[in-house]
């Protein structure tokens, strides 16, 4: 599972509430293809709360990094975000 982090939320949407719970949808074009994308943005806690709370043990937290080719391939994107702050993986396992 993956959702975006807080700090983009709040960076990107000013005057949101860190600690609050927000949904957006955003259109994106794949391929010359429209598809509407919803976003989740939640704190941190009440994630792990969530996950937990369902009976899911969280195994892994990671914040990765981008692999080095993607400076070569999105240099526009580098120059403006020199830093890719924006998701949260989760490895849960049931039970």
């Amino acid at each position: 599972m993956t959702l975006q982090y807080r700090w983009r939320t709040t960076r990107f949407r000013p005057g949101t509430d860190y600690f609050a719970t927000y949904n957006w949808t955003e259109e994106w074009t794949f391929g010359g293809q429209s598809a509407l994308m919803s976003f989740w943005s939640r704190p941190l806690h009440a994630m792990t709360d969530a996950f937990t709370a369902a009976g899911f043990r969280i195994c892994v937290i990671s914040e990765p990094q981008p692999v080095p080719t993607a400076r070569e391939l999105f240099p526009a994107d580098f120059a403006t975000k020199p830093s890719f702050l924006c998701f949260l993986f989760f490895v849960l396992q049931a039970g």
